[in-house]
């Protein structure tokens, strides 16, 4: 089957809670349009539509955190992905907790299970959506993550989002590396 338009079906993707603006008045927005550009040094990127309240926050400030979620808060998530900034405080609204950043001047959300500091290195204007590409500066781990390994992550239960339906990662498959294919 083809589809009577190209679309992008890149699924599953994280529904990612992203904190920024100054550190008086912080916003959250949900964004899916996430990952990682670079290893060294660790990149990122967030695509964000640019009539969205958080995009002049990113664009101004050139900051943001990625914050990773569990699935027991998917209903704060869809709120600060349905409601804007311009008429919610949706820290308030959800009970998030905003604790100050390591090194930028903005929020990460206390119940991440994952946060990432980012600083904007680029900016890309792709059609609907900018893409801001940044630098990963300081990475923090939930408590829950006992061994301080991110192989904890494929134990927890991160929010993720395909298509208009927000579920959580599965269970795990094979170690990576680990196939047992034999090749000719």
């Amino acid at each position: 089957m083809i589809l009577k338009s190209p679309e992008s079906v890149i699924y599953p993707v994280p529904a990612a809670l992203i904190s920024c603006g100054a550190v008086a008045s912080p916003n959250l927005i949900t964004i899916a349009w996430t990952g990682t550009v670079n290893s060294t040094p660790p990149m990122c990127y967030i695509s964000v539509r640019k009539e969205r309240f958080s995009h002049h926050l990113i664009s101004e400030m050139r900051q943001f955190v990625i914050n990773l979620m569990p699935s027991t808060l998917v209903q704060e998530v869809d709120f600060c992905g349905t409601k804007t900034g311009k008429i919610f405080d949706k820290f308030k609204e959800t009970g998030l907790t905003p604790l100050l950043c390591e090194k930028l001047d903005t929020v990460r959300v206390g119940e991440a299970i994952v946060s990432l500091e980012c600083e904007v290195v680029e900016i890309l204007q792709l059609g609907s959506h900018d893409m801001f590409i940044a630098n990963i500066v300081v990475t923090h781990l939930s408590d829950s993550m006992k061994d301080n390994s991110l192989t904890g992550l494929i134990h927890e239960q991160l929010l993720g989002y395909t298509k208009g339906y927000y579920h959580h990662a599965g269970d795990p498959l094979l170690n990576y590396g680990a196939n047992s294919l034999k090749f000719k």
